[in-house]
């Protein structure tokens, strides 16, 4: 992909010869990590740009943005590979850095793309937004190698942490200020365990997680300080923190989901958590403050306080979410769980909900939930499985929308995601419609697996 990744950069820099330059990228930390590596790049290449953050691509998204042709050169990072179908009538070239799906017969002449599933070795080439957006600053310049700090947020913001793919083992061998030790994946590992326990989401651990008490216990238990960081642990004690935490999870059969690598990277000049960086980049951005989020990529100390401030509303938000959905009544169904929040949880949050509940030992390994919730005259519908095991969720919502527009053809509802973590939006008035067809195609789903 590297070649091609050289290629694309030598025809944007030309094309892209005395204009600005339009960045249109998503929401989410990949997509706000890709927005500011490319900002970081561009300013020291002395280009004018400007950025839009959306959360997802729709026809008049994209409508709008088109407009600026041919005075700006647009560019999308981590989104618009599943919107091929807006761009079949092209009248000036766009460009595209993204790692999602792609149906590659939607292609044409105008559109100039960077996307691993278009390789020989998608497996090999397997990246996130932010490791694209990388890998095509550093082919403009050598210089952008620092760049590769960000990459490693996105990559562990969009959960490629775990798929440690020949690029993306190149961006860690790039990065010079990471330290990456195995043990317990609970985040931040740079702050007491008493705190990171009793926060920890994901994984959760009944009887510690929002419990005082417990996580006082779960630490006597092992003779571990309160106060020492997961870091700092030794052997002998990280032995020990694994096999309480196991057997709080014992019915939940599976060590994979608690095991893993963590992340420290060299950030604002202090040793940082990247899970936890991750998530204040996510918790600005879906409250509404993306420019915040960006700045604070970029490192600057204003926007390093205020993300810091509205990172604590972020997690009482999650708090009190999680609070709701579990009350909440369910549409159950054998292999999957239906959350229809409605208005009473935030669209923005509702699909991180999901991945909280299923890191939960109350849901079997392979069970579909999907969170449902009010965003304006919208729907935003999030999926996520449990466990590393199951059906490609993009898939299956794909398929739920194509059965449900054939029924309703007035619908734009539209798709986009990966294999563990999918979504889509749909019409207001079209909820109990949905539903439906969501519960047809989801028993149909389980019975193949």
């Amino acid at each position: 992909m590297l070649k091609e990744v050289d290629s694309f950069a030598a025809e944007f820099l030309e094309f892209a010869k005395g204009k600005p330059i339009r960045i249109i990228s998503h929401h989410d930390t990949d997509g706000i990590t890709s927005a500011a590596i490319l900002a970081k790049m561009f300013r020291r290449l002395d280009k004018k740009f400007s950025i839009k953050i959306v959360k997802g691509l729709d026809e008049n998204i994209i409508k709008d943005e088109l407009k600026r042709q041919p005075r700006e050169v647009i560019l999308f990072s981590d989104l618009a590979s599943g919107s091929l179908d807006y761009f079949q009538n092209l009248v000036d070239v766009i460009f595209i850095l993204d790692h999602h799906e792609i149906d590659e017969t939607k292609l044409n002449n105008k559109i100039k793309i960077i996307n691993p599933h278009l390789t020989s070795s998608p497996e090999n080439n397997d990246v996130s937004g932010a490791g694209i957006c990388y890998l095509f600053s550093k082919a403009i310049s050598q210089d952008n190698q620092d760049l590769s700090s960000l990459a490693i947020i996105g990559m562990v913001g969009d959960r490629y942490e775990s798929i440690l793919s020949k690029i993306n083992q190149k961006i860690i061998n790039d990065t010079h200020d990471l330290n990456i030790k195995k043990g317990l994946v609970i985040y931040p590992a740079t702050r007491p365990l008493r705190r990171a326990l009793e926060w920890s989401t994901s994984p959760y651990i009944p009887g510690v997680t929002g419990n005082g008490p417990g996580t006082m216990e779960i630490l006597r238990e092992t003779g571990i300080s309160y106060e020492k960081p997961l870091l700092d642990l030794t052997d002998d004690e990280m032995s020990k923190l694994i096999t309480a935490v196991m057997i709080r999870r014992a019915q939940h059969n599976k060590v994979d989901d608690i095991l893993g690598n963590l992340y420290i990277l060299k950030f604002f000049n202090t040793k940082e958590d990247v899970r936890e960086i991750s998530v204040l980049i996510n918790a600005c951005s879906r409250l509404g403050h993306s420019d915040i989020a960006i700045s604070y990529c970029l490192e600057n100390e204003d926007a390093k306080r205020q993300a810091l401030d509205i990172y604590t509303d972020y997690k009482q938000e999650l708090v009190a979410g999680l609070k709701v959905a579990e009350k909440m009544e369910k549409i159950e169904g054998k292999g999957f769980v239906i959350l229809n929040a409605r208005d009473k949880i935030k669209d923005t949050i509702v699909g991180t909900i999901c991945s909280m509940l299923s890191s939960s030992p109350s849901y079997s390994e392979g069970t579909i939930l999907i969170g449902m919730a009010y965003n304006g005259s919208k729907i935003k519908v999030s999926a996520r499985v449990v466990g590393s095991e199951g059906r490609n969720l993009k898939d299956v919502l794909e398929k739920v929308v194509v059965k449900f527009k054939n029924d309703n053809p007035e619908s734009v509802a539209e798709v986009g995601g990966h294999h563990f973590a999918a979504g889509c939006l749909i019409e207001k008035e079209k909820e109990s419609a949905f539903i439906e067809a969501l519960k047809k195609e989801l028993e149909v789903e389980i019975v193949k697996v």
